[in-house]
């Protein structure tokens, strides 16, 4: 089969079932809750200086960090169910190569991810903007800082979907995909940096920060390629852990 067939064929897998639309309810949630920030939420002395510049307003929308977290999620949860499912047993028939199996799974796991980054982050945008009405601040964030956030979150979300589907192609069982990807993006970092300082600036959320244009501690495109280690590590592991074992 086409390699490009088999991309779609698992696209189409994803879009048939309601995993997309709980994700989307995720993102809806997060926007809400960000509005509810922009409107009701004040500094110490009662002011709402935290939305009072282009900055400020930037670093609120900012959603490549939990684009991250929320596509990973999404990554791992759907590998790791087609192996609980017994589905991915159809996939192999299927497509007897498994590398080329596996990298199509990673593909439509990227489409997915980067498609969610996007959307989180212009439902966060828009959140923004929503509550700003309510406030005495406009929307002071530029057409190209905007896009900049939006660019950020898509990279992050696709990301992010990869790093979760190689640990979900590692684990193979969604609960220990699940904990594995919160270990590796949400709870390993600050023990890292805690032992070495400068690890700092190069865990996820850290990276997913400097890309989205909200802090400089590194390079842009440094933080777009460790970035992109922090997915591919993962997704390679998955793929040898795939190609050496049985499939169930």
């Amino acid at each position: 089969m086409n390699w490009l067939r088999t991309v779609r064929a698992e696209i189409r897998k994803l879009t048939s079932t309601r995993m997309p639309l709980a994700f989307f309810i995720v993102l809806v949630v997060f926007g809400a809750a960000t509005a509810s920030a922009v409107v009701f939420g004040t500094d110490m002395d009662g002011s709402k200086t935290f939305i009072s510049t282009g900055a400020d307003q930037q670093s609120l929308m900012a959603f490549a960090a939990n684009a991250l977290v929320i596509a990973g999620l999404f990554g791992a949860i759907a590998i790791a169910r087609e192996y609980g499912y017994g589905t991915v047993v159809h996939t192999f028939l299927t497509t007897p190569n498994r590398p080329q199996a596996v990298l199509a799974q990673y593909a439509a796991a990227l489409v997915a991810g980067s498609v969610l980054g996007l959307v989180g982050a212009g439902v966060s945008a828009g959140s923004v903007a929503v509550g700003l009405i309510a406030s005495d601040y406009g929307f002071m964030v530029s057409a190209a800082d905007l896009a900049q956030v939006l660019a950020a979150a898509t990279l992050a979300g696709g990301a992010g979907a990869v790093l979760g589907a190689g640990i979900g192609a590692f684990v193979r069982n969604t609960g220990g995909a699940v904990v594995g990807t919160m270990l590796l993006l949400v709870f390993l970092p600050p023990l890292a940096v805690q032992m070495v300082t400068e690890a700092g600036s190069w865990v996820p959320g850290t990276l997913a920060m400097v890309v989205s244009g909200v802090t400089n501690v590194a390079g842009m495109g440094a933080a777009i390629v460790a970035m992109g280690l922090w997915a591919i590590v993962p997704a390679a592991i998955g793929l040898v852990a795939v190609t050496r074992r049985d499939v169930v």
